[in-house]
């Protein structure tokens, strides 16, 4: 499947659905020095982008107060930081809060853990006002659709190039997007 950058929103984030964490997962907001498990964790589970430190003060800044507020990591049983979701704020004009990259190390995926982790940064958005939300994905993260889809977050079409991108995953998904 091609890998195009596609964008989605969120009408009503107090309509998302709630799910907790199963045990024996655990979960806690940024602390300084939790750049670099951002960077780990991002590193093990992402294999459409290149992590470096830029990334990290590109995409959040050096704002740790506001960090410690907005950004969660999942842990496990062992306190080990096994995943990660920002509740922050668009950048590019929507007037949103923002679901900005989620992550979950693939020997935790599949355990429920991408829906809590969702639902605390949804949650998080609307208790610092935002009612609607956004996100960015990219087309080859099926299973990230498919979780952004089931609370209720719908394809983002402005452009013609949009266009495309959605109609090139509903064809090689098999998946029926919501008009």
């Amino acid at each position: 499947m091609e890998n195009l950058q596609v964008r989605m929103v969120h009408e009503d984030l107090l309509q998302a659905p709630v799910f907790d964490l199963p045990q024996p997962y655990s979960m806690r907001l940024f602390e300084p020095g939790y750049e670099q498990v951002w960077l780990r964790i991002h590193e093990r589970s992402d294999q459409h982008n290149v992590f470096t430190p830029f990334v990290f003060v590109d995409q959040f800044g050096r704002d740790f107060n506001l960090l410690s507020e907005r950004q969660y990591y999942l842990l496990d049983g062992d306190a080990e930081p096994v995943g990660t979701a920002t509740a922050w704020d668009e950048r590019r004009g929507l007037h949103s809060g923002r679901v900005h990259w989620l992550a979950i190390v693939p020997e935790h995926q599949g355990r429920g853990l991408s829906k809590a982790l969702l639902s605390a940064v949804c949650r998080k958005l609307v208790l610092v006002g935002h009612r609607k939300g956004c996100l960015s994905t990219s087309t080859a993260r099926l299973a990230a659709i498919c979780l952004y889809l089931q609370f209720g977050f719908r394809p983002l079409i402005q452009s013609d190039e949009d266009e495309v991108a959605w109609s090139q995953f509903e064809n090689q998904s098999g998946i029926r997007l919501p008009s």
